[in-house]
């Protein structure tokens, strides 16, 4: 308790206590001995009772004048005795004290959070027992909207009143809360009304003070505090014995905190500070008078009785239509109804000076249904503005965003009263996108709030800095960041807001390929005027020279909204930028790809299942809106799908989701129509095989009937110069717009035969061998002879000395598949993929290396091609043929297995292929259980058998191989079992030996513990034979189960990739494709000379080149068919049973309060029938006194 104590030393410097310094005799006092601060003469100092003469004139005495203040005496921690809680905080104080003070010492000392709202419940002395509907308001209403929006509660603090039922309410809702913050109750009482305060008293401050609560008789004077308070500010006004004397220093603490600032998302608005008053004696008008006259709201609790519903009912006649304010003589009726023991005339002058601020009142009672406290406390709020001003209304709204309560802000803040403009809402909706507010984000967006003056890089800078401190996205921020001072260190000092090092975060991510490009910030830049760096936004007008396609759209602010939303795993939010956002189809990909990576690398698995999720969800997305449009429009759909993203590092749709593995999409109709179409090339997809097979070993067919190729208006479209598809043989690269379109069109081009003149069959033939499917025949083919050659080298002509013909041959065969493995693996192995950005093939080494090694077959390829180059070398070494012979045989097997990835692009064999290769890894887990029993089995069984066996190689074969091969039923019985053995002393050592029977039996066997051999060959048989097989097989069906209705998707992803590589592939098959090797080569030095020439044209097959026109008539064509799908989706949504349910539950709210209104209007209606009756008897009464008197002539 030391540090407490220490802590709080300078509490008496700065606060203070009242002592009564006059002695004034109070004429109620029968004997005269009692002072008018309700402390007796004998308590007073000597000083006091001396001032016989200044007593003698004074006959009133007033706290400010009559007082002495000294430091207080009383502070520190309160324990309640037997209350079972932690202890609370108190403090002795003057009723002058300086609220601000005050302030600090709650905020700073006592650590309690500032509040987001303080509501400060008034009210009578009440009964023991609080009306049921009363109970519900505190305990569900107000204590559980404290503690969900942060705020405190400040009552009087006494175990009476209503301040003893808050206390109730305050415990129950703590009992019964799980979790969540606490609440924060604060009791302000005078010090002269607090029993056993004397416990309180140290000079030093108690730590803590042992209070006495309970077990006193009531006197109705004094009350003990309430256990249930978490701090006590102890009013001292020098009086004994008499309430009210807080309510100054309440008044103004109040005032203060409503003039303070809250951090709501760590922005700052006004504390909004609300009275509410239940029940209530005449005191309570004086108290609402003042909140009124201090501009605070105030909340009346009608059918609480007392001074609540006196200031409702008046309330409710000067709102009434027609009644021009109530009459004066029914007005002192109410008064004298509700308060019969006060004055009339001074409470009636009360409540008409409460009356001029009507607009801070409202009313709320029992019938109003059942409204969220936070609801009605909004109202009181909102109603207190009083204004068509939007400004007026700016830190309701933002309060509202702090409780997450959008039905409010739409039901009160945006009922088309208040005039909202942009600036007035972009506040509101940077406390929205802080505290993962998504549906306030379309609230204040689809209510005119222009995202693009909101965005600027100092804004996308704060929502980043909102990150998780030990968040995947924060670590890897510092990283980046950490990593950029290194390299480019800054000026040291300032406190500026370093922006963000997103780009290279992404980079970091998904690589240089599908990352989006961060321009670098040039010297326009208004926010830093410097240069050289990246820009915090991604496609920013001012940031680049050229302005991207989005920017040009106004879409850059969501395409930053929705990078921000998923690294830092915001879903709602996310899926609303993608909504709103451009580039539908490829951001969803995207969005995928990027969520499932973070995925891998989230060490949370909470937060990682959410990644992977919302991943799913962005995958789901993309599958349908593609789908939505490849019914709208095939030929679109299919630029789409090669249409380069600049928002996603220049990808296609397809790359995007083959990196994503999105295998969903890859199995649309629309993705596998245009793959079959890449697939055949220029030739007809309805060619027949057969027909096919027969043009390749007969090449003059290629100009019969017998070979189809497209029809001229599918190749317009494929060439139009707009669209600059890419073309020609093997990845020629795309036709630029130099080419005109007589050479891309020309006439008579497809077709089924007729004449054929010269340039006619030149170009059949370029399009029959360009074809990937003719590459992909020709490499079977050359695949099949090679290895045929293989096998007749090790069978026939593989023998010692120097190579022969055949094994030449094969040797050259093998360094061409080894040339063009080299290709595809400098040439990045991902195609066009690899290239990422305005200049395509330009990516480092290391990259385009692991993007080749990413695929296993290219793994394989690598292996196969690694163990022929080993086993040459060998073969030609002398001394290591044996060796390099074994080499190549087991070499042999790679490459026969390799034909596995040829036999893929089938359409029945695809997918159990896809089927075997996920067996493969329950094989590995089988094995792994049955080498653990093998191993136990075969050494345990060795070691009783042939105990004195000391030869190792026979010694491995029979503890390994030997069990292994008893589970297929070959057990040889007479070399385990003694009963078929012949007993023999056959071993020079000591014991019981046989000697086992034929010619190649074993060594001496044991007769000790035989039995326990053949025990554990029974178990071992068991165990593996029924046990493990069954558990592999178990093990296959479920993995075929779960497999077989996704091996169709398994199949078609891989179908993309091996067409993906056979349409970058040269037209000759090894050994002839060294020709198309050097045709490259050349091709490529010649491009070097000229630094203008495209890239190499083998990195940009499988994409589509538009014009801006064409590209922006495209983008336009996608974002109506992505809201077609949302309209659609959104139809079926509502649509659904629940959306009803809810539907028809708003609408019995809206009819009840409805009815609520009727019943309201009905009332005053009947109000005025009663006036008006009342007139008409008056206007009567005045007519007949008119018509009997003698003022009027006679008829």
């Amino acid at each position: 308790m030391v540090a407490p104590e220490k802590e709080q030393s300078w509490i008496p410097k700065i606060f203070r206590k009242k002592i009564c310094t006059t002695f004034i005799v109070d004429l109620s006092d029968p004997g005269g001995n009692l002072c008018q601060c309700g402390r007796s003469r004998s308590v007073h100092p000597s000083v006091a009772v001396e001032d016989a003469f200044g007593a003698a004139v004074v006959t009133v005495w007033d706290s400010d004048v009559h007082t002495t203040e000294k430091p207080t005496d009383a502070y520190g921690d309160l324990e309640f005795l037997g209350a079972g809680r932690r202890p609370s905080n108190f403090l002795r104080l003057s009723d002058r004290t300086d609220p601000a003070t005050i302030y600090s010492l709650v905020t700073r000392t006592w650590g309690f959070r500032a509040p987001n709202l303080v509501v400060s419940v008034l009210g009578g002395s009440g009964g023991p027992v609080l009306q049921t509907w009363l109970q519900d308001l505190l305990r569900r209403g107000l204590v559980r909207a404290a503690q969900s929006t942060g705020a405190w509660i400040v009552t009087g603090g006494l175990h009476t009143g209503i301040g003893r039922h808050v206390g109730v309410a305050v415990r129950d809702h703590q009992t019964a809360s799980t979790g969540g913050s606490k609440v924060v109750a604060m009791g302000v009482a005078p010090w002269g009304v607090v029993r056993n305060r004397d416990t309180l008293t140290n000079p030093k401050g108690s730590f803590p003070a042992k209070y006495r609560w309970r077990g006193d008789p009531e006197d109705g004077v004094e009350f003990p505090l309430d256990y249930n308070y978490s701090a006590f500010f102890l009013v001292d006004d020098g009086t004994h014995g008499r309430a009210g004397g807080e309510d100054r220093f309440r008044l103004r603490f109040e005032s203060y905190v409503a003039q303070q600032k809250t951090g709501v998302g760590g922005t700052g608005i006004d504390i909004p500070v609300l009275l509410l008053l239940i029940d209530g004696d005449e005191r309570m008008l004086k108290r609402i008078e003042d909140a009124t006259q201090a501009q605070l709201p105030c909340l009346l609790v009608a059918g609480s009785g007392g001074a609540a519903d006196c200031l409702a009912e008046t309330l409710e006649d000067s709102l009434a239509p027609g009644s021009g304010g109530t009459r004066r003589g029914e007005a002192r009726d109410r008064i004298r109804r509700f308060f019969p023991k006060g004055d009339p005339e001074v409470l009636q002058a009360q409540v008409e000076r409460i009356m001029t601020q009507k607009e801070l009142l409202t009313v709320y009672s029992s019938e109003d249904g059942s409204e969220e406290f936070e609801t009605i406390v909004l109202k009181a709020l909102v109603n207190a503005c009083g204004s068509s001003e939007a400004s007026a209304y700016l830190d309701e709204l933002r309060l509202a965003v702090a409780w997450n309560r959008v039905d409010i802000a739409q039901s009160e803040l945006f009922r088309g009263d208040i005039q909202w403009r942009s600036f007035h809402l972009e506040a509101s909706l940077m406390d929205a996108l802080l505290n993962d507010r998504p549906e306030f984000v379309r609230l204040l967006i689809s209510h005119g709030l222009s995202l693009g003056h909101f965005l600027t890089p100092v804004r996308l800078a704060q929502l980043y800095s909102a990150a998780p401190a030990h968040s995947l996205i924060r670590s890897l921020l510092d990283q980046a960041a950490h990593g950029a001072a290194t390299k480019a260190p800054g000026p040291k000092g300032g406190a500026e807001l370093q922006p963000p090092q997103v780009g290279q975060v992404l980079r970091t991510l998904l690589g240089e390929t599908c990352a989006p490009k961060y321009p670098a910030v040039n010297a326009r830049d208004p926010h830093t005027g410097k240069g050289g760096r990246e820009s915090v936004c991604l496609l920013s007008d001012w940031a680049t020279s050229e302005p991207a396609l989005e920017a040009s759209f106004g879409q850059a602010p969501w395409s930053d909204l929705l990078l921000w939303a998923l690294l830092l795993n915001r879903a709602q939010m996310a899926m609303y930028f993608w909504e709103m956002g451009s580039n539908a189809v490829s951001s969803a990909l995207g969005a995928c790809l990027l969520l499932r990576v973070m995925a891998r690398q989230e060490t949370e698995a909470e937060e990682a299942a959410r990644r992977k999720e919302l991943a799913a969800k962005f995958e789901s997305m993309g599958v349908d809106l593609f789908g939505e449009c490849y019914r709208s429009s095939e030929k679109r759909a299919s630029r789409l799908l090669l249409r380069r993203c600049p928002l996603w590092g220049d990808a296609t749709c397809l790359q995007l989701a083959m990196q994503a593995d999105a295998r969903a999409f890859f199995a649309q109709d629309g993705v596998q129509s245009l793959l079959t179409q890449k697939w055949w090339g220029e030739m007809d997809s309805t060619t027949p095989t057969w027909a096919l097979v027969l043009a390749f070993f007969c090449p003059p067919l290629i100009y019969t009937n017998l070979i189809a190729f497209r029809k001229p208006e599918e190749e317009a479209t494929q060439k139009n110069p707009d669209i600059d598809m890419d073309g020609g043989i093997n990845g020629e690269g795309p036709i630029g717009p130099k080419d005109s379109p007589e050479k891309v069109q020309q006439p008579g081009r497809g077709g089924r035969g007729g004449r054929c003149s010269g340039r006619r069959c030149l170009r059949r033939w370029s399009r029959f061998w360009g074809s990937p499917v003719t590459a992909f025949l020709g490499n079977v083919v050359s695949y099949l002879l090679f290895l045929l050659l293989f096998a007749r080298v090790l069978l026939l002509d593989f023998q010692p000395g120097p190579p022969r013909a055949w094994e030449l041959l094969l040797y050259v065969w093998a360094f061409t598949l080894l040339c063009e493995e080299l290709r595809q693996g400098l040439g990045g192995g991902w195609g066009s993929l690899a290239s990422g950005g305005p200049r395509p093939g330009h990516v480092p080494l290391r990259r385009r290396l692991q993007l080749y090694l990413a695929d296993a077959w290219n793994q394989c390829d690598l292996l196969a091609l690694t163990c022929f180059l080993l086993g040459v070398g060998c073969r030609l070494t002398l001394g290591l043929y044996d060796l390099g012979r074994t080499v190549l045989c087991l070499d042999f097997m790679i490459f026969t297995l390799r034909l596995l990835h040829i036999f893929t692009v089938n359409k029945q064999l695809g997918p159990k292929i896809v089927i075997v290769s996920k067996m493969v890894k329950d094989v590995f887990f089988f094995l792994f259980f049955l080498g653990v029993w093998l191993v136990a089995y075969g050494v345990a069984t060795e070691g009783l058998l042939r105990p004195q066996d000391r030869d190792l190689p026979s010694v491995l074969r029979r503890v390994f191989y030997r069990p292994y091969l008893q589970i297929f039923g070959q057990i040889p019985q007479e070399d385990m079992d003694v009963a078929l053995m012949t007993p023999t002393n056959c071993s020079s050592e000591e014991g019981a030996w046989a000697q086992p029977l034929g010619p190649q039996a074993g060594s001496c066997v044991s007769l000790y513990a035989n039995w326990l051999v053949v025990l554990l060959l029974i178990v071992f048989l068991l165990v593996a034979n029924i046990l493990l097989l069954n558990l592999l097989i178990a093990m296959f069906s479920y993995t075929f189960g779960k497999v077989q209705g996704n091996s169709d998707l398994y199949w078609k992803a891989q179908r993309y990739s091996l067409i993906r590589e056979f349409h970058s592939r040269p037209a000759l098959a090894p050994p002839l494709i060294v020709i198309s090797h050097v045709r490259l080569l050349i091709r490529r030095l010649r491009r070097s000379r000229r630094s203008s020439t495209p890239a190499s044209p083998a990195m940009e097959h499988f994409r589509v080149y538009l014009s801006k026109e064409a590209e922006r008539t495209l983008l336009t064509w996608e974002s109506v068919q992505k809201e077609s799908f949302l309209l659609a989706r959104a139809r079926n949504k509502r649509d659904s049973d629940s959306e009803r349910l809810k539907r028809t539950s708003q609408k019995v709210d809206l009819a009840l309060k409805q009815l609520g209104q009727i019943r309201e209007y009905d009332k005053r209606l009947k109000g005025l029938e009663r006036e008006v009756q009342h007139c008409s008897r008056v206007l009567d009464w005045v007519a007949e006194n008119l018509s009997r008197s003698a003022m009027l002539p006679p008829d």
